[in-house]
């Protein structure tokens, strides 16, 4: 039996279904919305997974004009991603806190098997205790002008998605390198840095978790920007999300993946092995 995926998942696996059933029976997405009169600009949005399909009518529509004779079983198919895709993701009570398309991410983030990720500035999120992230939302507070329940929300959801890591059925496999700034650099004070290089430390030794630094000492390619990148299983292909000022960027674009997949390459080769990763953080405790 095919495991139970996200909406999110479903959705988006829906949508390359139908782009390549349209581009396969020379459809252009103008094409579509003259026939059916249907926004293109919509269309190619379910077609992304960034929208669903509220009505089984449209999707009926939508197989009828690509193709008359589709397999009855081509159309079950479709039919059941269609249903799975409307179905409540379990963050839904936090999408109103969320920046642009972080409800998207999320939603394929808890389908992911492996997230290969770089953070140059602060302890990377799954990563993080609550009393740091507490502190990093507290300390953006009135620059952003934010709330405490935005910052209450903000913090659970954030501890919620740990969960990725540390569940016992099909954990992720996550692979993260953070620069030497991002543990280095002060958050919420002493107390709280100790306590984030513990729980550091307590991850590392999970068998699906490998965390390394990249020190300053190195001379290396070291990208500006945080990225993650998510493999999945079945045919979905990977995706890669850059943080953005207010926003986050999420593409499944090939070039992109292989672009980011390349430097997280080049900065894993530079990086401190594993192992040396709980003996570095010791020495900052020490500092502090």
């Amino acid at each position: 039996m095919a495991a139970k995926r996200g909406a999110t998942f479903r959705r988006r696996e829906l949508g390359k279904e139908l782009r390549k059933l349209r581009e396969k029976n020379g459809f252009t997405l103008q094409d579509v919305a003259k026939e059916l009169g249907f926004s293109h600009t919509k269309l190619a949005r379910v077609e992304i997974g960034e929208n669903d399909l509220p009505r089984v009518g449209d999707l009926e529509a939508l197989m009828d004009l690509y193709d008359e004779d589709l397999p009855k079983e081509d159309q079950e198919t479709l039919l059941q991603l269609h249903r799975e895709s409307l179905s409540k993701e379990p963050w839904t009570p936090y999408k109103a806190f969320m920046p642009s398309k972080m409800p998207t991410y999320r939603g394929l983030e808890q389908d992911a098997t492996v997230m290969r990720a770089f953070q140059p500035n602060f302890v990377f999120g799954l990563l993080q205790t609550d009393a740091y992230a507490r502190s990093l939302f507290v300390i953006a507070k009135p620059v952003d002008e934010t709330t405490t329940e935005y910052i209450d929300q903000n913090v659970r959801l954030r501890l919620e998605r740990k969960e990725l890591i540390t569940r016992t059925e099909s954990p992720l496999e996550l692979r993260v390198i953070m620069d030497e700034t991002a543990v280095r650099r002060m958050v919420g004070g002493p107390e709280v840095m100790r306590e984030q290089y513990d729980e550091i430390v307590e991850l590392s030794r999970l068998e699906n978790v490998t965390i390394q630094i990249l020190t300053h000492d190195v001379v290396t390619y070291r990208s500006e920007s945080n990225f993650a990148i998510l493999n999945f299983p079945d045919a979905l292909d990977p995706i890669v999300q850059v943080d953005m000022p207010n926003t986050i960027s999420v593409t499944d674009e090939q070039r992109e993946v292989q672009r980011n997949v390349r430097r997280f390459d080049a900065m894993r080769d530079s990086a401190q092995p594993p192992a040396r990763t709980a003996g570095f953080l010791q020495e900052l405790t020490r500092e502090w």
